[in-house]
């Protein structure tokens, strides 16, 4: 009995999470759908705003504000913890490390060159660049920590991760649609393929998302010094039951008004899960916060962002060449107000930051999904 009203209270805010920007959708879209609603994957760009200096100037100083307590905690009561002390390396990198880094280099060099010499291989390149570069990660935890990494230890783990990941980011998918498509894929339909392959091979894709910010977590948690930075801090007692009802508000509002409240698809959703799993007591990135132990929060914000910058960079290198776009990953951002300031990125340079609310909610996805399903998400690792 107590199991089953476990499941439901992990259940009922997430299905509050998609009723209500369809329920919302229903009196705000004459058709009650928004426009390229459903259509996979996510084609529609929409008419957003232009830049808007106001705008841009606000979220500019909301990034200040966040990169000055990220640079220096000090500054805002951290008084940091001891570094503690590691073992000596003593093993050489892994087999695997070579492989992935052979195997990432080949798929970027083909997905880049847009090169037909493999046939239509090439259409395939991403995700296989990106399990390469997975493995790479995993190669060098595997040293750091003197022969422990998510591979090596928790090989199941590390899988089941892969698995979640395409659950979680399709979750994530399904709010674009929302915001009237602050991305989108202009190649998607380019790929010699029927759409079911298409859908299959986004799907695939998608299982690249969450291991990545798992071996990047893993990584900076071989440097001591970093750890320490974030513990000892401000004490923070969230309330799960408000951030649940907060984060539906969120998105609600964000349904109405998909331009000014943009910023929201990183925030809503990521509000809900937190509220479930601390409402359930269930350990999450957040739970630490209460004790002034930031470390897990801000490291798997530092995860995300170091993610996507290797995201965006890959990405902006696969675009459109000579007429052949054979990336059919290849995503284009259509953001209002601040859609400027592109340094070899789709991206637009403040658009980087929602890399860090991105980074929680991956993990609270991994972490809600393992409590559902009854699989272990233990990813932390201690070195030999």
């Amino acid at each position: 009995m107590c199991n089953t009203i476990m499941k439901w209270n992990l259940l009922w805010p997430i299905l509050l999470t998609i009723i209500t920007p369809l329920a919302v959708s229903w009196f705000v879209y004459p058709t009650h759908f928004p426009p390229g609603f459903g259509e996979f994957p996510p084609q529609y760009k929409g008419d957003p705003p232009g830049f808007n200096l106001t705008y841009f100037l606000a979220v500019l100083a909301a990034i200040i504000l966040i990169s000055t307590f990220l640079l220096f905690p000090m500054k805002f009561g951290f008084k940091g913890g001891k570094p503690e002390q590691r073992n000596p390396i003593q093993v050489k990198l892994p087999l695997w490390f070579w492989i992935g880094g052979l195997c990432m280099t080949f798929f970027w060099w083909l997905m880049w060159s847009h090169s037909m010499a493999f046939g239509n291989l090439v259409y395939w390149s991403f995700t296989p660049m990106w399990w390469g570069f997975i493995f790479l990660l995993d190669g060098i935890v595997y040293k750091r920590n003197n022969g422990v990494s998510l591979f090596s230890s928790k090989p199941k783990t590390l899988l089941i991760s892969g698995l979640v990941s395409i659950a979680g980011w399709a979750y994530f998918e399904f709010y674009d649609y929302f915001v009237l498509g602050n991305w989108y894929y202009p190649n998607a339909k380019d790929a010699p393929w029927t759409d079911l392959v298409i859908s299959i091979e986004f799907l695939i894709t998608y299982s690249t998302v969450t291991p990545v910010l798992l071996q990047w977590y893993n990584l900076l948690n071989t440097f001591p010094r970093l750890i320490a930075r974030y513990q000892n801090g401000p004490i923070i007692r969230l309330n799960g039951t408000i951030m649940i009802w907060l984060g539906l508000l969120i998105i609600a509002l964000m349904t109405i008004w998909p331009y000014p409240l943009f910023w929201s698809v990183w925030i809503g959703p990521l509000a809900v899960l937190s509220g479930i799993l601390l409402n359930l007591k269930i350990w999450n990135p957040l739970t630490d916060l209460a004790k002034g132990n930031w470390n897990a929060a801000i490291l798997i914000c530092l995860s995300s962002l170091a993610t996507g910058l290797f995201w965006e960079f890959w990405n902006h290198g696969s675009g459109l060449v000579a007429g052949t776009p054979t990336n059919p990953n290849y995503w284009v951002y259509n953001i209002p107000y601040v859609n400027v300031l592109h340094f070899f990125s789709e991206m637009p340079l403040l658009g980087y930051w929602g890399y860090l609310p991105f980074g929680l909610f991956v993990w609270q996805v991994f972490i809600w999904m393992g409590n559902c399903f009854g699989f272990s998400t233990d990813i932390q690792l201690t070195q030999k």
